[in-house]
């Protein structure tokens, strides 16, 4: 498609290649899907395989899959030897479907065909400052899901896949009072609350979500966590449980534009006891040039759902708003950090 010119002293060439990778970047994201919907990291678990080995194993054509592990052997998803077997890397081995903390699930809902959409449409967001999937599916992003069972299941799937290591790193992380109450305000499945409580034996929990959500909830699976908790279906944007210890919104204030954030805020903090405090667990985006996930979920959440990612600074200004004060933050090991506040 593109034929690259000798290197010249002004290094055209390697801009030529640098751009033309970037701007063909969604054949990643298809390459990924394809290697991940054929399951080829469950058929590499036993040992490697050729792409032949492999195209028999997954019904699919040699040649072609093998210019797509080819591919994804050059971003470090798979290894390809000098014999032409291709081999796990520990990237490939996460997308294993039986791996500790698989992103299998995780990766099929970030690739799913909705989100290549709503990117494609990204120049239409910028231009209309509003979010493209609402424009192009006819309705918000969770009522879309609401509507159809297979893709319900699907972002269930995803998201617990993308939470698990996180719910672990944010239960270690935030030194949790032995006894009290914690509410996870907006918690889903419950798979945070339900590491807290494993991680603080003396804790006691309440789930909160709209009805559909804690309807399926992990809890009642964990006999560690027994007797310590419950689960309330309700709208955080009319009122939340009152009176507990510790209130958690955990990458619920990047899914929704400011009016919306101070709506959820201010109940949270009509709810929380005296000396409560608020646990705000989103990225926390850095200054200068660096990449960060937390970048790349900014960008996203404008065309998806009109929300956004902040810096410090937008988080302690949204919370004076909404009768708060940022008290601390504490990075973790992951792209997500916690921001700690209490009542003004």
């Amino acid at each position: 498609m593109v034929d690259t010119p000798g290197t010249g002293d002004d290094g055209t060439r390697d801009v030529l290649d640098q751009l033309a990778e970037h701007a063909l970047g969604h054949l990643f994201s298809a390459a990924l899907r394809t290697a991940v919907s054929c399951r080829i990291a469950d058929r590499l678990a036993a040992g490697p395989r050729t792409a032949g080995q492999l195209a028999e194993l997954t019904d699919t054509h040699a040649g072609h899959l093998r210019r797509v592990l080819r591919y994804l052997a050059t971003r470090g998803i798979f290894r390809e030897d000098a014999t032409g077997a291709f081999h796990l890397t520990p990237l490939g081995d996460a997308l294993r479907t039986d791996a500790p903390n698989s992103l299998h699930e995780g990766v099929l809902l970030l690739t799913d065909p909705m989100f290549q959409r709503t990117s494609a449409s990204l120049e239409e967001t910028v231009r209309k400052a509003g979010p493209s999937f609402e424009r192009i599916f006819g309705k918000p992003f969770y009522a879309h899901v609401a509507d159809d069972p297979e893709l319900r299941e699907l972002f269930d799937k995803g998201m617990a896949s993308l939470s698990g290591q996180i719910d672990t790193v944010i239960a270690g992380t935030y030194p949790f009072p032995e006894k009290g109450t914690v509410v996870d305000v907006g918690g889903g499945r419950g798979g945070l609350l339900r590491a807290v409580l494993r991680e603080r034996p003396g804790l006691t929990g309440i789930l909160f979500d709209q009805s559909a959500a804690v309807s399926t909830h992990l809890l009642a699976e964990d006999d560690a966590v027994q007797g310590r908790w419950r689960a309330d279906s309700g709208d955080f944007f009319t009122e939340v449980p009152e009176g507990a210890d510790i209130y958690v919104l955990k990458h619920v204030l990047h899914n929704w534009p400011e009016d919306a954030c101070l709506r959820i805020l201010r109940n949270c903090r009509a709810a929380m006891a005296p000396d409560a405090r608020l646990l705000i667990v989103d990225p926390v985006l850095p200054g200068g040039n660096a990449p960060h996930l937390g970048k790349t979920l900014d960008v996203a959440m404008s065309a998806i759902l009109d929300g956004q990612e902040r810096t410090e600074d937008e988080f302690s200004a949204l919370l004076t708003v909404a009768g708060l004060r940022l008290t601390r933050i504490l990075p973790t090991e992951m792209f997500t950090s916690i921001v700690e506040a209490e009542a003004a």
